[in-house]
């Protein structure tokens, strides 16, 4: 890690791709979570979104893990590991279709900063690859944050 001006250490860019990968693998278990349990008049279509979204939070830990071996990196692994380095928290269970949607704004505006600092690091680090895919990762989280505040009834 690299020491800022004002003496707070800065994350690497492999620490920025790590939580990531743990981000993604706690919300790859939430978003299972919610398309198992959820219930109401909207199931089938939250259930069916649901799993685009778990199906989605699957392939971006597998691109981002393979991103962090390929420079030089060692990726989580564990859930144990993954919950320790998440800045995204486990389902509490109970939650209504409703607070299921909700939770999951919340967390992709969560990913969204993140990967906002992330890109930020990535050209610090002269690594445009890491950048762009940490943009494309946003831009979609940007698109279901509106899509899923449009089902809510709300504007982003």
């Amino acid at each position: 890690m690299s020491t800022a001006v004002t003496g707070v250490k800065s994350p690497s860019l492999t620490d920025v791709l790590n939580k990531q990968v743990a981000n993604w693998s706690v919300l790859y278990i939430k978003l299972h979570h919610y398309h198992w349990y959820v219930t109401g008049p909207h199931f089938y279509t939250l259930h069916q979104k649901f799993e685009e979204l778990y199906n989605e939070a699957a392939g971006y830990v597998d691109e981002l893990a393979e991103r962090l071996l390929a420079i030089g990196g060692q990726p989580v692994s564990t859930m144990k590991a993954c919950l320790e380095q998440s800045t995204l928290r486990e389902v509490a269970g109970g939650e209504t279709a409703e607070q299921m949607v909700q939770a999951v704004v919340a967390d992709f505006r969560q990913l969204i900063r993140e990967l906002e600092e992330g890109m930020s690091i990535a050209e610090q680090a002269n690594d445009q690859a890491t950048s762009d895919m940490f943009l494309e990762i946003s831009t979609s989280l940007q698109k279901h944050v509106w899509m899923l505040q449009a089902y809510l009834g709300r504007r982003p």
